[in-house]
């Protein structure tokens, strides 16, 4: 999924971006906003890593989330064949 749809679905994906980065504060998310920038810079200022570590996260989240719940749908409507 590219950033514009986490974007998009920034109040859905929250869940799992709390999962992923329990450091953040509610009022950092609600700070970012879905703004992917903004959630480089506090990965980087909560976790102390470099900003190149921040956004490599990020990319790596974004690559994988919605394959979860794609995966789950797959199942239930396989299993009810």
């Amino acid at each position: 999924m590219n950033w514009d749809q986490i974007e998009g679905k920034w109040k859905q994906a929250l869940g799992k971006i709390k999962e992923k980065w329990g450091k953040l504060t509610d009022d950092d998310l609600q700070v970012i906003g879905g703004k992917r920038d903004q959630l480089v810079g506090k990965i980087q200022e909560r976790y102390a890593v470099a900003k190149d570590e921040a956004e490599r996260q990020v990319d790596d989240f974004s690559k994988t989330y919605g394959t979860e719940e794609t995966s789950t749908r797959d199942k239930i409507r396989t299993a009810g064949r």
